[in-house]
């Protein structure tokens, strides 16, 4: 079997479809790439039992026939070459494979591609069309808020809610949560399913800037296509918590405030406040922000004041600054809103203006405040 390829252009897909292979493989064989060849096209494939991904190019070949590739040496031969065409050639007897370029041959072990675990197929799903750019989104705006509790499994994904013309994602650790929503989805069902962290990282790396994406899901597998790839992944069979019963319906006080500068004043009081908790102060009056921190440990402090606009009773009620900072750096909106009931509640934040077609909302609980 002998084929030739674009040397850079086989590198872009092989380091999509390596983001699958695991760091300690259960299997000697999952430390491969499974190439299978069919009418001048590549098919490359990847996977650690959990999470697979396949993708496609096209190359000049004189036969088809599958092979396993050993991917480090591969990748590493492939990132210290200039762009050119290369050839490979396959022993069909002992299936050793020599890649030629323009400065020379190097030599690695296949094997036998009958051996590589069957990547998941499609069958008995439901399918709905997204945009690659609504994904995307959903995929970056909760990412951040999976838990990493291995206790909690169903915490540890993104929680996809299909409700036929509309999706929603949630994260959420038990501290903090996101739900972001997303009308303008062509579905003709209503389902849930929670998809855990390493597809979703893989997925998010691997998507189009644009176009669509076809998602597949059965009980057990999702399966994400585009353009020429394919990302299969194990669900996480869990029943995922009650979201909704947590998110505070009644929240008299309501606190707006341009969103970088709240966002760099954290940042910088952050900096004085205890490394256990984060713990940030915010004391709200008419008109008047001041956050502060302190770390008694180190006779550490700082206060800033800011203005906002408040519609309330004045509140101080305590937050862990990190999570206020990553929940901020999600938000799109030049204004953000936070809206709170007491010191003892969780605290809602919310552009202060929702895009047309999505929604997000974000919950952070508090720091009880220390006397």
């Amino acid at each position: 079997m002998k084929f030739s390829v674009s040397s850079s252009e086989l590198l872009k897909r092989l380091q999509v479809a390596g983001g699958a292979i695991g760091s300690n493989p259960v299997l000697p064989i999952l430390e491969d790439f499974l190439f299978t060849i069919n009418n001048n096209r590549l098919v490359i494939a990847a996977t650690d039992l959990e999470t697979s991904i396949t993708t496609e190019i096209e190359i000049m070949s004189d036969s088809d026939g599958s092979v396993a590739v050993p991917a480090k040496i591969l990748l590493e031969t492939l990132k210290a070459l200039p762009q050119q065409p290369i050839t490979f050639s396959v022993n069909d007897d002992n299936l050793g494979i020599e890649i030629t370029s323009a400065y020379g041959k190097y030599k690695l072990a296949g094997e036998n591609g009958q051996d590589f675990p069957r990547i998941p197929e499609s069958e008995e799903v439901d399918t709905i069309t997204l945009s690659a750019n609504v994904l995307n989104q959903g995929i970056n705006k909760t990412l951040f808020a999976t838990s990493n509790d291995e206790l909690r499994p169903a915490m540890s994904g993104v929680y996809f809610q299909v409700d036929f013309n509309k999706i929603t994602f949630v994260a959420t650790d038990a501290h903090k949560l996101v739900k972001y929503t997303f009308a303008d989805v062509s579905s003709d069902v209503s389902t849930s399913f929670i998809v855990p962290k390493k597809a979703l990282n893989l997925l998010k790396n691997a998507l189009p800037g644009s176009g669509e994406v076809k998602l597949a899901f059965n009980k057990a597998n999702a399966f994400f296509s585009f353009e020429d790839t394919q990302v299969v992944c194990r669900l996480i069979d869990a029943r995922y918590p009650d979201y909704n019963a947590v998110i505070p319906v009644e929240n008299p006080n309501v606190l707006t405030i341009p969103r970088s500068d709240f966002q760099n004043s954290l940042k910088r009081i952050a900096i004085y406040a205890n490394k256990t908790t984060n713990q940030v102060i915010l004391k709200i009056e008419d008109g008047n922000l001041t956050v502060s921190a302190q770390d008694l440990d180190f006779s550490n402090e700082a206060t800033e004041q800011l203005s906002c606009s408040y519609d309330g009773s004045p509140l101080t009620i305590g937050f862990n600054a990190k999570f206020l900072v990553e929940m901020l750096s999600v938000l799109d909106a030049d204004d953000v809103k936070v809206e709170m009931s007491t010191p003892t509640r969780a605290g809602i934040l919310l552009p202060s203006e929702e895009k047309e077609g999505e929604e997000i909302l974000m919950l952070v609980m508090p720091v009880m405040l220390s006397n």
